[in-house]
Protein backbone atom coordinates (compact mmCIF):
# COMPACT_ATOMS: atom_id res chain seq x y z
CA UNK A 1 0.00 0.00 0.00
CA UNK A 2 1.56 3.13 -1.22
CA UNK A 3 -0.15 5.93 1.14
CA UNK A 4 1.58 5.78 4.56
CA UNK A 5 -0.71 7.38 7.32
CA UNK A 6 0.39 8.84 10.87
CA UNK A 7 -1.16 9.57 13.75
CA UNK A 8 0.53 11.54 16.92
CA UNK A 9 -1.50 10.18 19.84
CA UNK A 10 -0.81 11.36 23.08
CA UNK A 11 -2.09 8.90 26.08
CA UNK A 12 -4.66 10.22 28.48
CA UNK A 13 -5.76 9.19 32.14
CA UNK A 14 -9.00 10.70 32.54
CA UNK A 15 -12.18 8.54 31.39
CA UNK A 16 -15.83 9.12 31.03
CA UNK A 17 -17.95 11.74 29.43
CA UNK A 18 -17.12 14.51 31.85
CA UNK A 19 -13.23 14.25 30.63
CA UNK A 20 -13.98 13.42 26.91
CA UNK A 21 -15.86 16.93 27.00
CA UNK A 22 -12.57 18.53 28.25
CA UNK A 23 -10.59 17.07 25.61
CA UNK A 24 -13.22 18.17 22.85
CA UNK A 25 -13.16 21.75 24.07
CA UNK A 26 -9.46 21.46 24.06
CA UNK A 27 -9.67 20.50 20.24
CA UNK A 28 -8.76 16.84 21.10
CA UNK A 29 -10.48 13.84 20.08
CA UNK A 30 -10.75 10.52 22.53
CA UNK A 31 -10.09 7.61 21.14
CA UNK A 32 -9.28 3.76 22.10
CA UNK A 33 -6.16 1.37 21.14
CA UNK A 34 -6.85 -2.13 21.67
CA UNK A 35 -6.38 -5.69 20.00
CA UNK A 36 -2.85 -7.82 20.34
CA UNK A 37 -3.91 -9.23 23.17
CA UNK A 38 -2.93 -6.02 24.78
CA UNK A 39 -4.56 -3.81 27.30
CA UNK A 40 -6.36 -0.84 25.52
CA UNK A 41 -4.64 2.24 25.66
CA UNK A 42 -7.08 5.28 26.03
CA UNK A 43 -5.68 7.97 23.38
CA UNK A 44 -6.53 11.63 22.13
CA UNK A 45 -5.62 12.71 18.87
CA UNK A 46 -5.68 16.46 17.62
CA UNK A 47 -9.05 17.51 16.21
CA UNK A 48 -8.09 19.23 12.81
CA UNK A 49 -5.06 16.49 12.37
CA UNK A 50 -7.48 13.54 11.88
CA UNK A 51 -10.09 15.23 10.14
CA UNK A 52 -7.70 15.68 7.52
CA UNK A 53 -6.74 12.55 7.31
CA UNK A 54 -9.93 11.58 7.38
CA UNK A 55 -10.62 13.16 4.28
CA UNK A 56 -8.43 10.53 2.17
CA UNK A 57 -10.73 8.16 1.40
CA UNK A 58 -7.53 5.45 1.89
CA UNK A 59 -7.22 6.48 5.35
CA UNK A 60 -10.45 3.33 6.03
CA UNK A 61 -8.72 0.82 5.09
CA UNK A 62 -4.76 1.49 5.43
CA UNK A 63 -2.75 0.25 7.87
CA UNK A 64 -2.44 3.15 10.42
CA UNK A 65 1.28 4.17 12.22
CA UNK A 66 0.48 5.15 15.93
CA UNK A 67 3.03 7.14 17.52
CA UNK A 68 2.36 7.88 21.77
CA UNK A 69 5.52 9.12 23.08
CA UNK A 70 8.53 6.76 21.69
CA UNK A 71 6.28 4.30 21.34
CA UNK A 72 5.15 3.04 17.60
CA UNK A 73 2.19 1.09 17.20
CA UNK A 74 0.24 -0.42 14.04
CA UNK A 75 -3.32 -0.51 13.71
CA UNK A 76 -6.53 -0.18 11.79
CA UNK A 77 -9.42 2.40 11.89
CA UNK A 78 -12.63 0.33 13.41
CA UNK A 79 -15.32 2.90 15.02
CA UNK A 80 -15.69 6.76 13.90
CA UNK A 81 -18.79 8.51 15.60
CA UNK A 82 -19.27 11.83 14.47
CA UNK A 83 -21.41 14.85 15.83
CA UNK A 84 -24.74 14.73 14.26
CA UNK A 85 -25.46 18.15 13.11
CA UNK A 86 -21.45 19.48 12.84
CA UNK A 87 -18.56 18.07 11.21
CA UNK A 88 -16.93 17.37 15.13
CA UNK A 89 -15.50 13.60 15.31
CA UNK A 90 -16.79 12.78 19.02
CA UNK A 91 -14.52 9.48 18.90
CA UNK A 92 -12.51 6.61 17.39
CA UNK A 93 -11.51 3.55 17.66
CA UNK A 94 -8.19 1.57 16.49
CA UNK A 95 -7.68 -2.10 16.47
CA UNK A 96 -3.78 -2.94 17.04
CA UNK A 97 -2.22 -5.69 13.78
CA UNK A 98 0.79 -7.49 14.16
CA UNK A 99 2.74 -8.43 10.64
CA UNK A 100 1.70 -12.53 11.05
CA UNK A 101 -1.96 -11.94 11.73
CA UNK A 102 -4.81 -11.59 9.14
CA UNK A 103 -6.72 -8.45 9.10
CA UNK A 104 -9.87 -7.36 8.20
CA UNK A 105 -10.86 -4.05 6.33
CA UNK A 106 -13.29 -3.09 4.68
CA UNK A 107 -11.93 -1.50 0.98
CA UNK A 108 -13.26 0.54 -1.94
CA UNK A 109 -14.11 -0.83 -5.05
CA UNK A 110 -12.91 0.70 -9.05
CA UNK A 111 -14.64 0.48 -11.49
CA UNK A 112 -13.19 0.29 -15.01
CA UNK A 113 -14.14 0.63 -18.55
CA UNK A 114 -17.66 1.20 -18.24
CA UNK A 115 -18.10 3.69 -21.25
CA UNK A 116 -16.90 0.67 -23.42
CA UNK A 117 -18.75 -2.17 -22.28
CA UNK A 118 -20.94 -3.52 -24.97
CA UNK A 119 -24.27 -3.31 -22.86
CA UNK A 120 -23.51 0.46 -22.51
CA UNK A 121 -22.28 1.47 -25.47
CA UNK A 122 -23.81 -0.41 -27.99
CA UNK A 123 -26.67 -2.02 -26.34
CA UNK A 124 -28.00 1.27 -25.03
CA UNK A 125 -27.62 -0.15 -21.39
CA UNK A 126 -27.38 1.29 -17.91
CA UNK A 127 -24.86 0.03 -14.74
CA UNK A 128 -26.37 -0.14 -11.69
CA UNK A 129 -23.30 -0.79 -9.11
CA UNK A 130 -24.95 -2.84 -5.64
CA UNK A 131 -21.88 -2.29 -4.08
CA UNK A 132 -19.05 0.46 -3.59
CA UNK A 133 -16.75 -1.39 -0.58
CA UNK A 134 -15.95 -4.76 -0.22
CA UNK A 135 -14.77 -6.60 3.02
CA UNK A 136 -11.56 -8.40 2.30
CA UNK A 137 -9.08 -10.39 4.70
CA UNK A 138 -5.44 -10.21 4.62
CA UNK A 139 -1.66 -10.52 6.31
CA UNK A 140 -1.02 -6.43 6.69
CA UNK A 141 1.63 -6.56 3.87
CA UNK A 142 -1.04 -7.60 1.26
CA UNK A 143 -3.66 -5.49 1.73
CA UNK A 144 -4.75 -3.32 -1.57
CA UNK A 145 -5.61 0.17 -1.60
CA UNK A 146 -8.63 -0.90 -3.51
CA UNK A 147 -10.03 -3.67 -5.79
CA UNK A 148 -10.68 -3.08 -9.98
CA UNK A 149 -13.88 -4.39 -11.01
CA UNK A 150 -13.70 -4.37 -14.88
CA UNK A 151 -17.07 -4.19 -16.76
CA UNK A 152 -15.11 -3.92 -20.52
CA UNK A 153 -16.94 -7.18 -21.43
CA UNK A 154 -20.40 -6.79 -20.33
CA UNK A 155 -23.72 -6.80 -22.21
CA UNK A 156 -26.92 -6.38 -21.12
CA UNK A 157 -28.48 -9.10 -18.54
CA UNK A 158 -24.48 -9.66 -17.39
CA UNK A 159 -23.39 -8.79 -13.79
CA UNK A 160 -20.03 -9.40 -12.14
CA UNK A 161 -20.38 -11.27 -8.65
CA UNK A 162 -18.09 -11.20 -5.22
CA UNK A 163 -16.55 -14.73 -6.73
CA UNK A 164 -15.48 -13.08 -9.91
CA UNK A 165 -13.51 -10.51 -8.90
CA UNK A 166 -9.86 -10.62 -9.51
CA UNK A 167 -8.30 -10.30 -6.30
CA UNK A 168 -4.30 -9.49 -4.99
CA UNK A 169 -2.61 -12.66 -4.12
CA UNK A 170 -3.60 -13.78 -0.29
CA UNK A 171 -6.55 -11.61 -0.10
CA UNK A 172 -9.79 -13.19 0.79
CA UNK A 173 -13.41 -11.50 0.44
CA UNK A 174 -15.23 -12.27 4.01
CA UNK A 175 -18.76 -12.61 2.74
CA UNK A 176 -17.86 -15.52 0.55
CA UNK A 177 -16.43 -17.62 3.99
CA UNK A 178 -20.34 -17.70 4.33
CA UNK A 179 -21.16 -19.47 1.36
CA UNK A 180 -21.96 -19.83 -2.18
CA UNK A 181 -25.79 -17.70 -1.09
CA UNK A 182 -23.59 -14.89 -0.24
CA UNK A 183 -21.71 -14.31 -3.57
CA UNK A 184 -23.44 -11.04 -3.83
CA UNK A 185 -23.68 -9.48 -7.40
CA UNK A 186 -21.24 -6.37 -7.64
CA UNK A 187 -22.05 -4.44 -10.54
CA UNK A 188 -24.64 -5.23 -13.16
CA UNK A 189 -25.66 -3.42 -16.50
CA UNK A 190 -29.43 -3.62 -17.46
CA UNK A 191 -32.40 -1.57 -19.83
CA UNK A 192 -32.68 1.69 -19.21
CA UNK A 193 -36.32 1.48 -17.29
CA UNK A 194 -39.15 3.73 -19.52
CA UNK A 195 -41.09 6.15 -17.12
CA UNK A 196 -44.63 7.20 -17.69
CA UNK A 197 -43.49 10.58 -19.45
CA UNK A 198 -41.83 8.44 -22.27
CA UNK A 199 -44.73 6.60 -23.15
CA UNK A 200 -46.94 7.38 -25.80
CA UNK A 201 -49.82 9.23 -25.60
CA UNK A 202 -53.30 8.32 -26.97
CA UNK A 203 -52.69 11.08 -28.93
CA UNK A 204 -49.06 10.29 -30.54
CA UNK A 205 -51.44 6.35 -31.16
CA UNK A 206 -54.04 8.24 -32.82
CA UNK A 207 -52.19 10.51 -35.36
CA UNK A 208 -50.82 7.03 -36.02
CA UNK A 209 -53.74 5.59 -37.96
CA UNK A 210 -55.73 4.40 -34.52
CA UNK A 211 -58.94 5.47 -34.68
CA UNK A 212 -60.48 6.83 -31.48
CA UNK A 213 -63.37 4.24 -30.17
CA UNK A 214 -67.13 5.54 -31.43
CA UNK A 215 -65.73 7.54 -34.33
CA UNK A 216 -65.47 4.68 -36.39
CA UNK A 217 -68.53 5.12 -39.48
Amino acid sequence: MSNEFIINAQPRDDQGKGASRRLRREGLVPGILYGAGKEPTPIAVAQNELAHQLENDAFYSHILTVKIGKATEKAVLRDLQRHPSHPTILHFDLQRVSEDSAVRVHVPLHFINEDKAPGVKQQGGVVSHHLVEVEIASLPKDLPESIEVDLGGLNVGDAIHLSELKLPKGVEIVELSHGDEHDNAVVSIHHARVTAAEEPEAGEAAAEGEEPAGESE
